[in-house]
């Protein structure tokens, strides 16, 4: 049984991004638009900076109150949009009930989503028109790639099964697994007898974040499957994923830890994508003048 190390990875990747942002004339700028007060969002936003200022990239934040108005909040992604100094631009979800996540994540310059949630990036994933190094994809799907690809984790021909749908880990994780020739399942709240799919994963991801009520449990995994842990709980103060780490270890061949597996690797991936975007722009700019 191998430990897949995201931490370790996550340092490297970091390190090769200074390393190129360093050597730039100009650093790239994330900006982060951020409405109400949730405590989670707050952390996270937090925790990008941070990872920001570690490779030299500005960051810089627009918070809004809890009941901005969505043309409000529309202004103002136009006017980062229309900003030459601004590469990245990230929407800090969840949103307030009232604003329409589709129609402001779609208001997002597809070359600034660095989230990989506007439709035409969507659209480049699932028609297959993306390299995984130079487009703007999912943070954590890509992460998780990046992770499996770092330990020469054979995926072709083998069964997935992914615990969760959304747009920003399962539906997109699912169409990078078909496209390394995966048997892909997606399971969700609604699957009945669940455990009779992730009995037969090869390689088994979980994504649900409802611990105690939901838990992976070692009469749920395969003998020697690959299990990636992207879940995140507080159980008693305390941080953990959806699967029963202790147990499912003494069957998985591989198994990612949490912390440190998938969250810092994605983390990693939104500092690559902001590179990706940085040139991007840069080219294009150069292509005009």
């Amino acid at each position: 049984m191998t430990i897949m190390n995201g931490k370790a990875l996550a340092e490297k990747i970091k390190k090769e991004i200074a390393e190129i942002v360093k050597s730039k004339n100009v650093a790239p700028r994330i900006a982060t638009v951020l409405v109400g007060e949730d405590p989670s969002s707050k952390t996270y936003v937090k925790l990008k900076r941070k990872d920001c200022q570690e490779v030299g990239i500005h960051f810089e934040v627009h918070e809004l109150p809890e009941m901005t108005s969505e043309e409000r909040l529309l202004e103002l992604i136009d006017e980062l949009n229309r900003r030459n100094d601004v590469h990245g631009i990230i929407v800090q979800l969840p949103l307030p009930e009232h604003l329409d996540k589709r129609r402001v994540i779609s208001r997002v310059e597809p070359a600034k989503d660095i989230d990989g949630l506007h439709p035409y990036n969507v659209g480049k994933l699932w028609l297959g028109m993306y390299d995984l190094n130079r487009d703007l994809l999912p943070c954590t799907p890509k992460g998780i790639l990046k992770l499996i690809d770092s330990y020469e984790i054979e995926l072709e021909g083998r069964r997935a099964v992914i615990i969760n749908r959304s747009d920003l880990v399962g539906k997109p994780l699912s169409k990078l697994l078909l496209d390394r020739n995966s048997t892909v399942t997606l399971c969700h709240s609604r699957t009945r007898e669940i455990e009779k799919h992730t009995r037969m994963a090869d390689v088994l991801v979980s994504a649900v974040g409802r611990r105690p009520h939901f838990v992976v449990t070692e009469d749920m995994v395969k003998e020697g499957a690959v299990v990636i842990d992207v879940g995140t709980n507080y159980v008693e103060g305390k941080l953990c994923g959806d699967v029963d780490f202790e147990r499912v270890k003494r069957k998985a061949s591989y198994i990612t830890p949490v912390p440190g597996g998938v969250g810092p690797m994605t983390r990693a991936m939104l500092l690559h994508n902001a590179l990706i975007a940085s040139e991007k722009i840069q080219t294009a700019r150069t292509k005009e003048s």
